[in-house]
């Protein structure tokens, strides 16, 4: 095809409100460097990590979950620690980890055969990183990422998908799926007893559904009204996220818990733990202090997990598994690029289960 020089984006212009997300349409098309490939993309699902990184939550200097210090808080951190590799981002930038799209140039080094590929990028990648052990650049946040209509991405860290599921459900899996099951594969669940916290959201159905593909007996927390649909991804069993656990389950009654809400409820999810217990988080949507009884933790030799980098062989094997139809992701509601405030002020409230999904404009041929 033959490429536009400017792209409509967003720009997130610093830490702060909505109102540093700028809808433009005169941003400069990228191009592909050595090694690497441009995607028309067609969808890129809203993240956490989204609403994290523009309000400068990963800062050490904010104490609050992330729905409080969004709506009243943001621009509060402290901007030298505000992302996850812990220095300054650069502004401005394009967010959206999420990608899918297909390639329509290869860089230098790339084999042309790759173009038309229908592909989703690995948000966590190891390209930039030479490959270091527990290091990686994060897709839309350590560089550009897909909330625009056209983004680059490394050739190696874009995963060609064969599949039959659209466009929009296939642009809400890279972040959702790597996470719980990089937190799957952490933890080594297999066919044992399995809590997963926050259950209704994207990394949390995304959990159910993964959890079940190992043959796990999977619990599942999550508010009443959003019980219905984490039964259908495959929850055994469904507890109200205001329950008492301990009394639902017991004491020493779980194998692994797989937490991607932190805050006041840590303690009590350790407690659930059987002697040798796994916990697993990656998230804490709830708040990121919690205060545990380290007794718990020594006494029972329980293992903590935290999991934010993922071996190679985690995003491969969700690759697999979209290949094989194995997972669908519940797209809960698509949003036009140009209402990103809009899309984002819905996740915020958690109204909608599972996934919210950005598409671009189309590009004028």
């Amino acid at each position: 095809m033959t490429l536009p020089t400017t792209m409509t984006a967003v720009l997130l212009t610093g830490h702060g409100g909505p109102e540093k997300l700028e809808y433009r349409t005169d941003v400069p098309v990228p191009r592909p460097g050595d090694g690497e490939v441009l995607i028309q993309v067609e969808a890129a699902g809203i993240n956490n990590t989204d609403i994290n990184t523009r309000i400068g939550w990963y800062s050490k200097a904010v104490t609050g979950d992330t729905n409080s210090t969004a709506t009243e808080s943001a621009g509060s951190a402290d901007e030298d620690d505000a992302s996850w590799s812990g220095v300054p981002l650069t502004f401005p930038r394009i967010q959206g980890g999420d990608v899918y799209g297909k390639v329509v140039a290869v860089g230098h080094g790339v084999d042309p055969a790759r173009l038309g590929d229908r592909v989703i990028v690995r948000n966590l990648m190891r390209h930039y990183v030479d490959r270091r052990p527990f290091e990686c650049w994060t897709y839309g946040s350590d560089c550009d990422g897909g909330f625009a209509q056209f983004a680059v991405a490394p050739s190696a860290e874009a995963y060609t998908v064969e599949s039959q599921l659209s466009p929009v459900e296939l642009g809400a899996i890279s972040i959702a799926y790597s996470t719980a099951e990089g937190m799957l594969h952490r933890s080594g669940v297999g066919a044992e007893r399995v809590v997963i916290t926050g259950a209704s959201g994207g990394v949390g159905l995304a959990a159910v559904q993964l959890a079940k593909l190992r043959g796990a007996e999977v619990i599942a927390i999550c508010s009443p009204s959003k019980a219905d649909v984490v039964r259908e991804a495959g929850a055994d069993q469904v507890i109200d996220r205001g329950a008492d656990l301990l009394q639902a389950l017991g004491a020493r009654s779980v194998d692994v818990v797989v937490d991607v809400v932190g805050g006041n409820g840590v303690s009590e999810l350790l407690a659930l733990l059987r002697r040798g217990g796994r916990y697993a988080i990656a998230g804490a949507i709830g708040g990121p202090l919690a205060e545990v009884d380290l007794r718990t933790i020594y006494l029972n030799d329980l293992s903590l997990f935290g999991c934010t980098f993922q071996e190679d062989e985690v995003f491969e094997n969700l690759v697999r598994y979209i290949n094989q139809g194995r997972i669908r992701p519940l797209v809960s509601r698509t949003y036009p690029l140009s209402d990103i405030h809009r899309a984002q002020e819905d996740f915020i409230s958690k109204k909608f289960a599972g996934k919210l999904v950005l598409v671009p404009p189309a590009v004028e041929s």
